[in-house]
């Protein structure tokens, strides 16, 4: 992923047994259980959201879906695989990272339609892009991408974020976003190429 879910193992021995044995209990359709299992995982589980999203509400959002999918999935907990507190939170984290992508996604559909220029650091870009360079092209390059590359990317480019703000928002160190983003976008110029090369004319 883009970054790494923050661990959630550090708890008691005793804490670990109560939230296995609440997950039992959920699996088997206890209300009361799940209700406590809320208590006691919710705001850290928030937390992890939050520092992914950082909108509140969206933040809240997310957090009423992982539960509703720990509520109808609780049986898929294995408690020698890990902590219930580490199995929710990584839920979480994924489920993050969707909300963070299908809400640009949403932002891009509301674009008007056909070629749009892609905003690129002076060093990694040329002007030749603006011309070739269609929303059909961008999304094909972009799946092209790891997971991490294309999110940075998104990111910095259609969110407008700075490498500060991503790193921050991902919780990563702010030189691995940087080389991230600079080997992504090595990656997109040589798939770009390659359209170049397929009769749009090449990148200079």
């Amino acid at each position: 992923m883009a970054a790494r879910a923050p661990h959630t193992d550090d708890v008691d021995d005793h804490a670990v047994d109560t939230l296995s044995a609440l997950a039992a209990a959920v699996a088997e359709g206890d209300h009361a259980a799940f209700a406590q299992l809320y208590d006691l995982t919710s705001a850290r589980v928030f937390g992890v959201v939050l520092r992914v999203v950082v909108n509140r509400a969206l933040a809240e959002e997310v957090l009423q879906e992982v539960y509703v999918y720990v509520w109808q999935n609780a049986s898929r907990f294995v408690a020698s695989k890990g902590s219930l507190q580490a199995w929710i939170s990584t839920i979480a984290y994924r489920r993050a990272v969707d909300c963070v992508r299908a809400t640009q996604a949403s932002h891009d559909r509301d674009r008007h339609v056909g070629s749009r220029a892609l905003v690129w650091e002076a060093d990694v870009a040329s002007d030749a892009v603006d011309h070739y360079l269609e929303r059909a092209h961008l999304h094909a390059a972009l799946a092209q991408l790891s997971p991490d590359q294309r999110l940075c990317v998104e990111l910095a480019y259609t969110a407008g974020l700075t490498q500060s703000q991503i790193a921050a928002r991902l919780g990563q160190p702010l030189g691995t976003v940087k080389s991230r983003t600079r080997t992504a976008l090595r990656e997109l110029r040589r798939i770009l190429h390659g359209h170049a090369g397929l009769g749009v004319g090449a990148v200079a």
